[in-house]
């Protein structure tokens, strides 16, 4: 691995918690998102990742990339509520399958993942811009 490499690696890692905190604000957005059958209704996603890594010497290069998207298969919530306006002919709305606890503490890890990683950016340049500066 060369000695840029890092910004590669932890580009794609802030690339990839991009990705998550995108989708976590979209399960966010939609949490209270009414609907009136359960094909119809929001269902959350989640991003799954995967390394990279393509040996070592010359050229090797590695990291994270986001590998897809998926949607959850946690059935909606149904709720008995004869009165609201998409209530459906047994009187139940269906609401979204996102946790709000959940996505806060995802949300949590996912900047907190994207400050480590802007962190070991900004370390890894004062370290090169140190080893030029021993020349001097």
């Amino acid at each position: 691995m060369g000695l840029f490499n890092v910004f590669d690696v932890s580009g794609s890692a802030l690339t990839a918690q991009s990705v998550r905190l995108n989708t976590i604000s979209s399960n966010l957005a939609n949490a209270e998102v009414v609907s009136s059958s359960e094909d119809a209704v929001y269902r959350a996603k989640h991003p799954y990742f995967s390394t990279v890594f393509n040996g070592f010497g010359e050229g090797s290069s590695g990291g994270v990339r986001v590998e897809r998207v998926v949607t959850s298969q946690v059935p909606p919530r149904k709720e008995y509520q004869p009165s609201h306006p998409l209530a459906d002919e047994q009187g139940y709305i269906y609401m979204p399958n996102v946790n709000l606890v959940e996505e806060m503490a995802n949300m949590i890890s996912a900047s907190r993942s994207y400050q480590s990683n802007v962190e070991a950016m900004n370390t890894a340049k004062q370290l090169i811009v140190r080893t030029l500066s021993l020349g001097r």
